[in-house]
């Protein structure tokens, strides 16, 4: 069968512009003499709408434009995913579904089987399960149609499953000659390679050819990668679409495959990643431009490069705000940067604010040394200027935080942690460096010189809000902190489990601590780019109120 891949970048709530690129895709396929073309799940709404879902405006605007696709049908067909109702009762109202239109109007309607409900998902709190899925026919062919996670649960790949049934082996039992899927798959470190295996094992297992559409673009926290694929009956790979971007693809369904699987670079992948999802968060909430602060630091030089490769030079700005303990080389490195970068740059000195303030806290501080509340008052005070300037000139603030920073609290509410987005708070430290370099080496390529000036890399790093302060007057070095982060809270390992692993116990006992006392800040810091498979924010969600500790 000749079907096409619409790999599109849909905008959640905007029904009418994800209909018309949507539209647009199908009248492609037409053109390329397509049978069948395919779109991402949830398409028509974008994914995912979460609570959108309660409206029944929303919903109903959803239908209708469904309607408006079918009505702009042919021979050729358009499979889309949208917002269906369900009609059974008891059971929630709305199924996720997917709907086949041809010559005017709506052949069949598909819903999914397996809703997630881990990590980032919350569809079992909208949509009703299907009860059955039988394969559809379609120009003499039997499509079996599954959405997302319908494929994520083969016992012969995974060794241990969330659901009991196995949709698309009971379609090819059922006599499906073709397994399609429309998915809304967000990306994190890793997930490319286990999707390719995991489809290229499913395939093999049914002896039926694979087709896997999945959404590209960002919406809040989520990333999805794209990279669409298509598997013979044999498991060999037929085809992938792009990373990151939008793509079209027509493709034979029974051909016999070989091509080559290509998979990006960890550090590219991030790199790709956070330069998708800022552009399209900013473009997405009606912003044009961004600003942030440059300490001439690691993390502020990979955010503010990020920024440019996403928005372009000429829409981000840089500030220095140095106070009395901000070293010269410093502001020689944010400057050297901003000129690398070529974007616009401004010096507003903290000081004169900083010694006002402290002087109008003479009297209550009267008796008590200089400590953290004077170290958070410039940190404070720069988030006041860059809200300043955000709310000025209209752009957003990005935060410039790291992970590692995020997860013990080396941060400051209403300070360095002011801003709309948080672009690299899921980023580990020791990743930013990696990423760090990987941009420069991809300048030297491209431009013949980097853009992050080496001793932003090379420094020890440090907040610079007291005379000789480093990290690690206050932290464990960074790959200590980072890997015990690893295993406490991506790998979900006990404290006790990674003593016994080898992990200083002094280190641990501390890390732990602190990422358990912080959960207040990091439920009051900005959203933030979700690229490993757990982050801070919307798939993890511990009280604040509470008093389990670990040690």
């Amino acid at each position: 069968m000749r079907i096409a891949l619409a790999q599109l970048n849909t905008t959640v709530g905007d029904l009418a512009g994800n209909e018309a690129k949507i539209l647009a895709a199908y009248q492609r396929g037409v053109a390329a003499a397509a049978e069948l073309v395919i779109v991402p799940e949830l398409a028509l709404t974008g994914y995912p709408p979460r609570d959108l879902l309660t409206k029944r405006a929303f919903v109903e605007a959803n239908l209708a434009a469904l309607h408006r696709l079918a009505g702009a049908t042919g021979d050729v067909g358009l499979l889309v995913g949208f917002v269906g109702e369900n009609g059974r009762r008891p059971g929630r109202k709305l199924t996720n579904s997917a709907a086949l239109l041809a010559g005017g109007r709506v052949v069949a309607i598909r819903s999914k089987s397996l809703l997630p409900t881990y990590d980032v998902f919350d569809e079992d709190r909208y949509f009703e399960p299907a009860v059955e899925n039988s394969p559809l026919e379609f120009r003499g062919r039997k499509l079996g149609v599954t959405i997302c996670e319908d494929v994520w649960n083969d016992e012969d790949f995974w060794p241990e499953r969330r659901y009991r049934p196995n949709p698309a082996v009971e379609l090819a039992a059922a006599g499906a000659e073709i397994l399609l899927n429309l998915s809304a798959s967000p990306w994190q470190v890793g997930k490319d390679r286990t999707r390719h295996a995991m489809l290229a094992s499913l395939a093999l297992k049914t002896r039926r050819p694979v087709v896997y559409c999945n959404l590209v673009g960002g919406n809040d926290e989520l990333v999805f990668d794209g990279q669409s694929l298509v598997f013979s009956a044999t498991g060999a790979l037929v085809a992938q679409a792009e990373a990151f971007a939008e793509d079209f693809r027509v493709i034979e369904t029974d051909v016999a495959g070989g091509a080559t699987f290509r998979a990006l670079a960890v550090e590219q992948a991030i790199h790709d990643a956070l330069v998708l999802g800022t552009r399209d968060y900013l473009h997405k909430c009606g912003f044009k431009a961004a600003v942030l602060g440059l300490s001439g630091g690691i993390d502020s030089a990979v955010v503010a490069a990020l920024a440019v490769a996403a928005l372009g030079r000429e829409n981000v700005r840089g500030l220095a705000l140095p106070s009395e303990f901000s070293s010269q080389g410093s502001l020689d490195d944010a400057r050297a940067l901003a000129e690398n970068l070529g974007i616009a740059y401004d010096v507003v000195p903290i000081q004169p604010c900083f010694a006002a303030v402290k002087a109008q806290l003479r009297g209550v501080f009267a008796g008590r040394a200089e400590d953290v509340a004077e170290e958070n008052l410039q940190a404070r005070l720069r988030g006041v200027i860059l809200m300043a300037m955000s709310n000025k000139f209209g752009s957003l603030l990005l935060t410039t935080g790291n992970k590692s920073e995020l997860a013990v609290g080396y941060c400051t509410l209403y300070g360095d942690m002011c801003g709309g987005l948080a672009v690299i708070s899921d980023v580990p430290k020791t990743m930013v460096y990696r990423v760090a370099q990987w941009i420069n080496a991809d300048a030297q390529k491209r431009l013949g010189h980097e853009l992050i000036p080496a001793a932003s890399i090379t420094k020890p790093p440090s907040a610079e809000l007291r005379p000789d302060q480093t990290d690690q007057d206050s932290l464990p070095p960074y790959d200590v902190l980072d890997a015990i982060l690893e295993g406490y809270v991506v790998e979900a390992k006990s404290a006790a489990q990674l003593m016994a692993e080898g992990h200083p116990e002094a280190a641990v006992k501390r890390v732990v601590k602190l990422i358990d006392g912080s959960e207040y800040k990091r439920r009051q810091a900005a959203p933030g780019l979700k690229v490993t498979t757990k982050a801070f924010g919307v798939g993890r969600r511990f009280p604040i109120a509470q008093r389990w500790r670990e040690v």
